[in-house]
């Protein structure tokens, strides 16, 4: 399979195909483009950039600039490379897939973390898309040419999610989740004490204006989407909080984002700030008791543990739920041990 793919790039031989394009906003500072691409361009490394730009595949306004041309205000870039984009190219691969629930028109996987949803920039093999596509003979694509695939979390968030087999199923399952009728739930472990027992969090979510790899919370309208989060605190842990998040709304990064927000990062959300000490003592044992469960957990802690949706053909109403994984529970255990042994700390 893979040789067939090797042959279809031959095709493109010659032509020149857009894998990325960006417009810089209106108070755009003056920029290096291979700093300015390495903010937008996950997993891009400044060498890549640079490479891409000396190879005459990186354009401003459909000129071919060099690694050094600073970015102005307005200016158009986009990267164009010889071979199509790989996301439109999907080689199946024999990926053990935790299939929750299946049937002939949707198919519910626990993806584990660590695992890419979807191929991308560094990421073109190894993903769960590419396990789909060995899974099944055919799969239907969404408006991304992503198959099977009607929502997705982040590569180190670990939990459900729904995939459909048919393209009325894919029709069905996206109207859902327009309409905002479907049950996402995730279990969270959060910087500090959550005060409120439950609450709501609402804001516009955009891309941050500073870095551009993250997310932020806006009030304003223009900034960003609507988003809302319903938490409720599900167990208090001296300077963590473990907590549960229903969405309403489904946006990039919403839980951090929201989390980050109200004050409550993360544990260990290395984009976010996370992976610091934001709560607790000056101590060197404490130190060393948080190093060891970053260690444990490597990742953000942050598990969709629940998925509700309703039947694209049966019309029934189905709940699923997984285990939070064992990297996670064993953070939390190593919290609750030593919340139990320093209660005077936090009193």
């Amino acid at each position: 399979m893979q040789d067939e793919q090797v042959e279809m790039l031959d095709d493109f031989e010659g032509e020149l195909f857009e894998h990325y394009r960006f417009e810089a906003g209106k108070g755009q500072a003056p920029l290096r483009i291979d700093k300015f691409l390495m903010n937008l361009i996950e997993n891009a490394t400044r060498n890549k950039i640079q490479q891409a730009a000396n190879n005459g595949n990186i354009y401003v306004n459909d000129v071919p600039v060099k690694s050094n041309y600073k970015v102005k205000s307005m200016d158009v870039i986009r990267v164009l490379m010889k071979q199509p984009p790989f996301e439109n190219i999907i080689i199946p691969e024999d990926i053990p897939l935790d299939i929750i629930y299946e049937d002939n028109d949707v198919l519910v996987v626990n993806k584990p973390a660590g695992l890419v949803v979807h191929p991308g920039h560094g990421n073109y093999t190894g993903t769960l898309v590419n396990a789909l596509a060995y899974h099944f003979e055919s799969m239907p694509l969404n408006s991304s040419e992503r198959p099977g695939l009607v929502h997705r979390i982040d590569k180190d968030t670990s939990g459900l999610l729904v995939c459909a087999k048919t393209e009325w199923a894919m029709a069905e399952l996206q109207r859902q989740f327009a309409e905002k009728t479907t049950e996402r739930e995730y279990i969270a472990l959060v910087w500090g004490n959550v005060v409120e027992d439950e609450g709501t969090i609402e804001s516009y979510i955009g891309r941050h204006v500073k870095d551009r790899m993250q997310m932020a919370a806006f009030d304003e309208e223009e900034k960003g989407k609507w988003a809302v989060t319903h938490y409720k605190v599900i167990e208090r842990l001296g300077y963590v909080t473990l907590v549960s998040c229903r969405l309403e709304t489904g946006r990039t990064h919403q839980i951090r984002v929201h989390m980050k927000y109200i004050g409550h990062t993360l544990f260990n959300d290395e984009r976010y700030g996370g992976n610091m000490i934001l709560k607790g003592t000056t101590f060197t044992k404490y130190k060393q008791f948080v190093d060891n469960c970053f260690s444990i957990l490597p990742r953000q802690a942050l598990h969709a543990r629940t998925l509700g949706f309703e039947h694209p053909i049966t019309k029934e109403f189905l709940r699923f739920s997984c285990e939070v994984p064992q990297d996670m529970q064993m953070c939390i255990e190593k919290w609750r041990v030593y919340a139990s042994t320093s209660r005077a700390e936090f009193e």
